[in-house]
């Protein structure tokens, strides 16, 4: 696995923080409310200039919601978020968000539904350069689509075809030269390279690269796939029902992960490579439901080093060593090291301690 190489230390252009959505679920002639599903339950994180933040974990565990919570295409129930000095974006008005919908896009998961497919392509990207005023009619913005078309790898003849005329590949691409229409500081990559061949998923995966150096920009990319996630993410946050249980660079988690449950999604990444090889760990039990979560922390049910304390509070997303790495599990809290359990003090050559 090829680690990405950090950008230099910059002012973040993203801030989130303790950003929920709670979905109620109603049943009943007069949709009572009969409790809510805790899709995204206090996620905290930045995003540097320049900087790849990975999202990481099971299907299910917030990590599409959180991006499109952060756009406002899921009204949030709390929290807040910031592009650079902005106001908090959570709470001001839909039809306030125009001039911030510019500086932050997204890259949908599926790239023939996220297209409209009675528009031609041209008329697709071109809708966003009239929206936000980029180009006059005419010349002027068929010239730019046609600039668009080839910096995603495409020619300028696609702008006459539809959708349906296109492979994967190529309607991922159109997708990407979309959301750079309106020349974004961020982009949002919902798993762009799920529905891919991995032929084609490497070339798309070297185009976000290229991009990125040429203008720029901050991703926050959404995906399952750790192989990936290792290979274009400076730093990498994983999720477990709603919450972020450990951050941190991507050099440092992905070859001395923390948290069990990221030892757990680690150890299941297949490799040829015998000496790098992880132990499999297999996780006892299914996921809990959203809506009624365990009391503590969330992963206690199936985690193999539970203790006392697991059960009866939730740990705080605390900083280990340097402060790099941030991990939420009451294994690394020194208030509780005379109480650890043997099983993970015989894993642990020379366990880290939370800093104070």
């Amino acid at each position: 696995m090829t680690l990405a190489t950090p950008p230099s230390q910059a002012p973040p252009v993203l801030r989130v923080t303790d950003l929920k959505k709670h979905f109620p679920i109603k049943k009943g002639l007069f949709s009572r409310i009969h409790g809510h599903v805790k899709a995204v339950d206090g996620v905290s994180f930045e995003l540097g200039r320049g900087e790849t933040l990975g999202l990481v974990g099971e299907s299910g565990c917030g990590k599409t919601t959180t991006g499109r919570l952060i756009l406002k295409l899921v009204e949030p129930s709390s929290g807040d978020v910031r592009l650079g000095d902005s106001p908090n974006l959570a709470q001001i008005p839909n039809r306030q968000w125009l001039p911030y919908r510019r500086r932050i896009q997204m890259i949908f998961q599926d790239p023939f539904s996220s297209l409209n497919p009675r528009m031609p392509v041209g008329s697709i990207i071109g809708e966003a350069l009239a929206i936000h005023k980029l180009a006059a009619r005419g010349e002027q913005r068929i010239k730019r689509v046609h600039e668009l078309l080839e910096q995603v790898g495409l020619n300028a003849e696609a702008a006459k075809r539809f959708p349906h005329e296109f492979s994967g590949g190529q309607r991922q691409r159109i997708g990407i030269a979309r959301a750079l229409a309106v020349q974004p500081e961020i982009i949002i990559a919902d798993e762009p390279v799920s529905a891919l061949d991995v032929s084609i998923q490497a070339q798309v995966i070297n185009l976000l690269e290229d991009l990125q150096k040429q203008m720029g920009l901050s991703y926050l990319f959404i995906s399952h796939d750790l192989g990936v996630i290792g290979h274009l993410c400076h730093r990498v946050a994983v999720m477990y029902l709603g919450k972020i249980v450990e951050i941190g660079p991507g050099t440092a988690l992905l070859q001395q992960p923390r948290h069990p449950y990221t030892k757990a999604l680690l150890s299941a990444v297949p490799t040829i490579e015998k000496e790098k090889r992880r132990k499999r760990i297999i996780l006892q039990g299914d996921v809990p439901s959203p809506v009624n979560p365990p009391t503590g922390c969330h992963f206690h049910p199936r985690c193999p080093h539970r203790f006392a304390p697991c059960d009866k509070s939730y740990p705080n997303l605390a900083p280990l060593g340097d402060g790099s790495v941030r991990v939420a599990c009451h294994l690394y809290d020194p208030q509780y090291k005379d109480q650890l359990p043997e099983s993970f003090r015989s894993s642990q050559s020379s366990p880290a301690v939370l800093t104070a």
